[in-house]
């Protein structure tokens, strides 16, 4: 089937933090259509494709979408008005030629990835699917899944002001067989954190990026026994019914060849030490980004200390760059991918780092970035892709839970069932 190009446009919008990013609309020629908005991220690796942003100091801190947004009107519309695709793919590779940077920096990859998202729902719509049914065709499945949440419990980093290094302390309900139970069982233990953070800190409810509480905590230590407190407290056995996810963030803390990691300067053996310490002390079912994006020794030794303990999840390592992952398979530095498409820029990039990882026995999880909408088209693609686990954020904050009530919505009405736990 053929896909006609009628028209593309983007305007500026705010994502949750109050920031610019782009809303892209795209219309094809039989009257269908679909808009989809761009997420955006704080905590971002070195090989992440460009967003273009305008630079302007007196509007938006130079954040401002603009330019992107001309990019789309003035260049991608007149360049494709009126062509035909027979598929995404195809698509995406005439964005990625009419930009002609090997990052996507001439048009902005948030551009990219708006008209990329924009022309898949269009495409689900002439063709009468729900988005996930037409994104598990794009990949190639057949039966789709509701994926496992990783929830966000207590944050730090970039994501709350510094107050601990590592970046977010998530929950997995591993014995929950729904979303609405793993939602349920989520409010029960995040309430217990409130309460904790109120007695312990003294402090109202205060939310981070991703609508993780934030009290400010001395230690990351003490971040992760207040997280297994808040599992007992709210009647749940830690290790068993729930596990812990830890995203570590850590090229935030490297300079020169050390980690700066809770006021000790680190080499990376002494910091793979403390993480393999961490996973006999807590229940610790993922570790993500816990060595700097370029250090790729420790990575692959990391790996194999780390093997049947925890997954090892790449975020800023792999930055859904086909090419980076081919190198972690190869030196076996890695046992998870962390796939957020405006990374990579096209969800057809996106699929290719997708198969990549699924090659290599590897877990995949979708996730959101910390400046996020209420568009909900990454419940979809995780489903449709059959993702093991996605990554949201937190039960507060209404660009989290559009994802987390679209997957409720494809549970309830659309008869999907939750993948079971696998480590």
């Amino acid at each position: 089937m053929n896909y006609q190009i009628e028209g593309l446009s983007a305007i500026e919008i705010l994502d949750s933090r109050g920031r610019p990013t782009l809303k892209v609309h795209c219309s094809l020629s039989d009257a269908a259509s679909g808009s989809a908005s761009v997420p955006s991220g704080a905590s971002t690796g070195k090989a992440e494709a460009v967003e273009l942003r305008d630079e302007e100091p007196n509007r938006y801190a130079g954040l401002g979408c603009r330019m992107a947004a001309a990019s789309v009107n003035e260049q991608l519309q007149p360049a494709l008005r009126g062509k035909a695709f027979s598929s995404p793919s195809e698509f995406d590779r005439a964005l990625v030629d009419l930009d002609g940077t090997p990052n996507k920096a001439r048009l902005g990859a948030n551009a990219i990835l708006g008209a990329s998202l924009a022309f898949a729902r269009a495409c689900a719509s002439q063709d009468g699917l729900a988005l996930y049914e037409y994104f598990a065709i794009m990949a190639g499945q057949s039966a789709v899944h509701l994926p496992r949440p990783f929830i966000n419990l207590f944050s730090g980093g970039k994501h709350a002001g510094g107050q601990v290094d590592i970046q977010d302390v998530q929950i997995i309900p591993v014995s929950a067989g729904s979303i609405d139970e793993i939602l349920a069982t989520t409010y029960a233990v995040f309430q217990a954190g409130v309460e904790i953070t109120r007695k312990d800190y003294q402090m109202r409810l205060l939310r981070a990026d991703e609508g993780g509480l934030a009290p400010p905590f001395p230690t990351a230590e003490a971040m992760l026994d207040t997280a297994v407190e808040a599992i007992h407290l709210a009647g749940f056995q830690p290790g068993e019914e729930i596990l812990l996810a830890v995203d570590v963030a850590a090229s935030q803390f490297y300079r020169d060849g050390k980690y700066q990691f809770a006021g000790e300067i680190l080499d990376g053996d002494e910091l793979t030490a403390r993480w393999l310490r961490w996973l006999e002390d807590y229940p610790i079912a993922s570790l993500e980004d816990p060595l700097a994006e370029e250090d790729w020794p420790h990575w692959s030794e990391l790996s194999k200390q780390a093997a049947g303990k925890c997954l090892l999840i790449g975020d800023d390592l792999l930055c859904t760059n086909p090419a980076r992952i081919e190198h972690a398979i190869k030196t076996g530095a890695a046992s998870g991918l962390l796939l957020k498409v405006n990374q990579v820029g096209t969800l057809s990039e996106a699929l290719e780092a997708f198969h990549l990882a699924r090659s290599a026995g590897w877990k995949v999880i979708a996730s959101a970035r910390s400046g996020d909408t209420e568009d909900d088209w990454l419940a979809d693609l995780s489903v449709g892709w059959s993702t093991e686990y996605i990554k949201v954020g937190s039960i507060t904050q209404s660009e989290r839970l559009a994802k987390y009530n679209r997957l409720l919505e494809l549970e309830q009405l659309a008869g999907l069932r939750l993948q079971r736990w696998e480590r």
